[in-house]
């Protein structure tokens, strides 16, 4: 898809989703727990409606994104392909990704790049489609009865799945729980809180992850 594709399609379909007023933007909040007067950085800002969150918080944030279509709504911003961000060392008192992650080849690349441009003691927040829910071929499907069931998908792989975005698709690249963790472990970040929720609409659904939120802390000797 191309990147006035991506952004008609973003713009179009998901500006207005309920879910992220509802759901993703008070998940993020929860585990960042943003500070007044606190530096941010929003890995994959998109159009900005996470940054206008945290500044709501009495955060000063900026962003960093690949779409230019899509970070024109936002201010400040940097363009750039993540996971390089072309900004110096410690600049920031934390940093964050939502919804992103799953969407970048080099997740351990993004998670150095973040402990570089944060200071030491600072926190990482990430939001993203729970691994169960991305291992590819994992779905939900329904019994002859209505019973929703879950069909697991290849879990251990490092696979990805096209899913339909307008008239193309997006890639979403699978990682396991354990991967995303030790990835960020190597990277210096120390876990401090890990959440998992449902599907924010489904009830059939309840015993399964849809999202995964997690929050670290940058320790004070950098790894690499």
């Amino acid at each position: 898809m191309s990147w006035t594709g991506l952004t008609e399609w973003w713009l179009s379909e998901l500006e207005g989703d309920p879910a992220y007023d509802a759901v993703v933007t008070p998940l993020l909040l929860e585990v960042l727990q943003p500070k007044p007067g606190r530096r941010y950085l929003d890995m994959g800002c998109g159009e900005g409606r996470v940054m206008r969150a945290v500044e709501r918080r009495g955060g000063t944030v900026h962003g960093v994104d690949v779409n230019f279509g899509l970070a024109a709504r936002a201010h400040p911003v940097v363009i750039a392909s993540l996971p390089q961000i072309p900004v110096r060392d410690d600049s920031y008192d934390g940093a964050y990704s939502v919804l992103s992650l799953e969407h970048i080849p080099d997740h351990r690349g993004l998670f150095g790049e973040a402990a570089r441009v944060t200071v030491p003691g600072g926190i990482l927040a990430l939001v993203v489609n729970h691994p169960i829910w991305t291992a590819p071929g994992s779905t939900p499907i329904s019994d002859e009865d209505g019973e929703v069931l879950w069909r697991p998908g290849d879990y251990f792989s490092s696979g990805s799945s096209e899913v339909p975005a307008g008239d193309g698709t997006v890639t979403f690249l699978h990682r396991s729980t354990a991967d995303l963790l030790n990835a960020a472990s190597e990277a210096g970040w120390s876990l401090q809180r890990i959440v998992e929720l449902p599907h924010h609409l489904y009830d059939d659904q309840a015993g399964i992850p849809r999202l995964l939120a997690c929050r670290w802390r940058l320790g004070s000797h950098r790894v690499g």
